[in-house]
């Protein structure tokens, strides 16, 4: 078990963000499960108003005993709250009980979205957001955002594992330096008896889940996966001392079947 440093990545306002992270979208009992994550080690945590745990998630963030800083918290804007972007952010850390929150990213392309942008461009510049990203955004939309602002999101929240390998979006933000982070990285267990994947866990040693992480990792995207039991999240963070060779990378990478958890953003206008 990988346990203290978890390895982080720098993201383009300077601030460091863990790799590996607890996911609570439709997470029961997320009091628990975040503070069971939080004992074992993990140091970022990711919920979203529309999850409808922000008071629950950090409740366990405050009952944890550690210090606010070491732990790095992601919320996301309602789809139905882009009208008042401040009140929204409010209440998300009136919720979570903090005075801050690490990263607050718009969770959808809505049609208000550069308006909300522009917003949380000056939010940033205050106390409550430390960075702002976005999530689910096509390449289609992250041009439209870079013409109409300069303040380009520090990640870009996106459903990521080999079934819906998009080479050209992960090129994209890369390109600008925008940090990708997986969502449902391990297909929601829908794939992880895929052949493919288990063979080359069984040749690794690895469980099938872990293949999944590992291979999102090696692509430079961190990962939030969504587990409440310990024993998954212990497994979930053993995924830094060991790599899969390029031979299995490719394997990986050509699984491509457009197979996804949730909606394709590309029907956002």
């Amino acid at each position: 078990m990988y346990v203290g440093d978890i390895s982080s990545v720098e993201l383009n306002d300077g601030r460091r963000m863990p790799m590996l992270g607890l996911g609570t979208s439709r997470l029961e009992g997320a009091y628990d499960a975040v503070k069971s994550a939080l004992e074992l080690g993990y140091r970022h945590i990711d919920t979203a108003a529309m999850y409808g745990n922000e008071e629950a998630v950090g409740r366990a963030v405050r009952d944890s005993g550690l210090k606010r800083e070491e732990i790095f918290i992601t919320t996301k804007l309602r789809n139905d709250g882009h009208r008042d972007v401040d009140h929204e952010v409010d209440t998300s850390l009136e919720l979570l009980g903090l005075d801050y929150v690490d990263l607050y990213l718009i969770h959808w392309p809505m049609p208000e979205r550069i308006a909300s942008w522009k917003t949380l461009a000056k939010l940033v510049t205050g106390d409550k957001i430390k960075s702002i990203g976005v999530s689910n955004f096509t390449i289609r939309h992250l041009k439209e955002l870079f013409s109409n602002s300069r303040v380009k999101p520090a990640v870009n929240q996106v459903e990521f594992h080999p079934f819906v390998y998009q080479p050209a979006l992960l090129d994209f933000n890369g390109d600008n330096g925008i940090q990708v982070i997986a969502y449902s990285p391990m297909t929601r267990a829908n794939k992880l008896d895929n052949p493919t994947v288990a063979e080359v866990a069984a040749s690794t040693g690895q469980t099938p889940a872990q293949i999944l992480l590992r291979w999102s990792v090696q692509h430079g995207v961190a990962v939030i996966p969504k587990s409440a039991s310990r024993q998954h999240q212990a497994a979930n963070m053993d995924i830094f001392d060991w790599e899969l060779s390029k031979e299995d990378m490719a394997k990986l990478d050509g699984l491509y079947d457009g197979f996804r958890v949730t909606e394709d953003p590309e029907s956002y206008p």
